[in-house]
């Protein structure tokens, strides 16, 4: 049976002049409209966009945690089977003898600057001390909470949320983003990596839907990391003494950032991040990712040397073991409700913290799995697995032992005196520092934290107003677009500042995991094509028949 050339052109309609020169309308239209919707609902209805949207998430970690737990084991599984096979490890993202574009070191810092730095950043301390305090095992009566024996089953917990699942969901969307994009010459946009599936129909509607249902997820996902980073943000201001007004204290003593300290952190952040969205991923992004990864080594070696090192290294290598161990077991649990207290509890548990993550993940995958495609053309898929998973997987783990470890140890030894435990998770990196420094050493460092929480917060959010830029321009980055770059950037800061006002962070929650539901959906059919294209590709070379693009 003879086999055809694949698909090697998109013909995506965009504006050939105006205001939408470049771009695709009916994409960059309609997600405008979209997310003006989402703010003018927050902003003007508050209490019933609130309302509504716990409605919503809580139907949907009722009814799809199995969907979630699911679709993320089949991620991983398809980018682990495509590397370790050696006919499809060594294929090239690119044409036969192209070269990476970035250094290994410049590729890696702004994979991981780009990832999942802000959020590391906020829970290298607080995920290690919540699970410390409970977990599944403690749930169950495994361990008991708060005791010296539960540090192990704390960091197996931590690391499953932030280890190869986390990363396997960013991998597969910049795979299939850069093998149909690199090696078949199609638009550097999310419809493309479903051609092998849909055919040339993906140049009309259906292809205009997904690209819109992408671009909606990526502005909530990177909404749902600039939230946390604009906590931690404001916390690190006061905490350096730039005044009590950034800070707002509850009845119970809760401290949260107040309305005028968030609107000064998002005036700061996307003021940044525009300008540097404005010059182009080879010259702002690049330049502040290696900043952001020179801050990064800095802080670590710190807690390194002077942090509790053997108890961080300790936490580091026993929690790996314990992961890897649990990982088969953890990629397929599902707990529901079964009208126990312990039943209740541990999916409670699941929704509140793994389904959540996972959600966060594919709502952030978009945006991730994009700028991981544009910055590894060149690179074999065994590389870019390998690149993109194993190594920013143990860099987190790094950081959570070391950081958390210390927190953890300072908090069991009595010298914490619970003031780790005792504030809020955007507080408690700074309450570490508060606890094992002297005053003016802890100012010290609780700036450099501060510091390189902002270039992240740079990175992550000038990133995602080019990636958001180049799905609406039908994967073309040539189009600058100043006025297009301009309005994202506004539109990711008043997302974020409007439900921060309505509902704090639990509102960004509520709106990250409602998109990433249908993105979820699309993720899967990329995983499918991209098997679907290799094995076909495999069959072409034994014809002799050429998959490459034309001229």
């Amino acid at each position: 049976m003879p086999i055809k050339p694949p698909v090697t052109e998109l013909d995506i309609q965009t504006a050939d002049s105006g205001f939408y020169s470049g771009f695709a309308k009916d994409v960059t239209i309609t997600a405008k409209l979209l997310i003006g919707a989402l703010i003018i609902w927050a902003v003007g209805f508050p209490e019933s966009a609130g309302a509504f949207l716990g409605k919503i998430n809580g139907f949907i970690l009722a009814s799809f945690n199995y969907w979630y737990i699911y679709v993320m084991a089949f991620y991983l599984l398809v980018c682990l089977i495509l590397a370790l096979i050696p006919a499809t490890g060594r294929l090239t993202l690119g044409q036969p003898g192209e070269k990476p574009e970035f250094s290994n070191f410049s590729w890696f810092s702004m994979m991981f600057g780009a990832g999942i730095g802000i959020g590391m950043l906020t829970y290298a301390t607080g995920e290690p001390i919540y699970h410390f305090q409970t977990n599944p095992d403690v749930i169950q009566g495994a361990v008991e909470g708060s005791a010296a024996e539960t540090v192990r089953s704390a960091y197996k917990w931590s690391f499953s949320h932030w280890g190869l699942s986390a990363w396997g969901c960013y991998a597969l969307t910049g795979l299939a983003l850069a093998y149909f994009s690199f090696r078949r010459g199609l638009p550097l946009t999310i419809r493309s990596a479903l051609v092998p599936l849909f055919g040339a129909s993906l140049s009309g509607v259906l292809g205009a839907v997904i690209d819109v249902i992408a671009v909606v997820a990526t502005v909530l996902g990177v909404a749902q990391t600039l939230g946390f980073g604009v906590e931690q943000f404001v916390a690190g201001l006061y905490r350096i003494g730039m005044g009590d007004w950034l800070i707002v204290v509850a009845e119970d003593g809760a401290q949260s950032a107040s309305k005028a300290g968030i609107i000064v952190a998002l005036l700061i952040i996307m003021g940044a991040s525009t300008l540097s969205a404005l010059s182009g991923v080879g010259k702002g992004i690049k330049w502040l990712s290696n900043l952001n990864m020179g801050l990064s080594f800095f802080l670590l070696a710190f807690f390194l040397i002077f942090g509790s090192t053997f108890f961080g290294l300790t936490a580091l290598f026993v929690g790996m073991f314990d992961y890897l161990i649990a990982l088969p077991a953890l990629m397929f649990t599902v707990w529901a409700d079964d009208g126990t207290e312990t039943g209740k509890a541990l999916a409670g548990w699941q929704g509140g913290w793994t389904v959540f993550y996972w959600a966060w993940w594919i709502a952030f995958a978009p945006f991730v799995g994009m700028f991981l495609a544009r910055i590894s053309k060149g690179r074999t898929i065994r590389e870019y697995v390998l690149g993109a998973m194993i190594i920013p997987s143990i860099m987190c783990f790094v950081w959570f032992a070391l950081v958390g470890g210390t927190a953890i140890e300072l908090e069991l030894s009595g010298a914490a005196e619970n003031a780790i435990i005792g504030t809020g998770l955007s507080d408690q990196m700074f309450a570490t520092l508060a606890v094992m420094l002297q005053p003016t050493l802890a100012w010290i460092f609780s700036v450099v934290v501060v510091v390189l929480l902002l270039t992240y917060l740079v990175t992550s959010a000038d990133s995602a107003v080019l990636i958001i830029n180049t799905i609406n321009a039908a994967g073309d980055e040539g189009p600058k677009a100043r006025p297009h770059i301009l309005f994202w950037g506004a539109a990711l800061a008043i997302v974020v500042g409007a439900l921060l006002v309505i509902g704090g962070l639990s509102a960004i929650q509520t709106a990250m995991v409602i998109g990433a539901l249908p993105f979820s959906a699309v993720l899967v059919l990329m995983g499918l094509s991209v098997i679907k294209a290799v094995v076909r590709d495999g069959l072409r070379s034994k014809r002799e028949v050429s998959s490459a693009p034309a001229e």
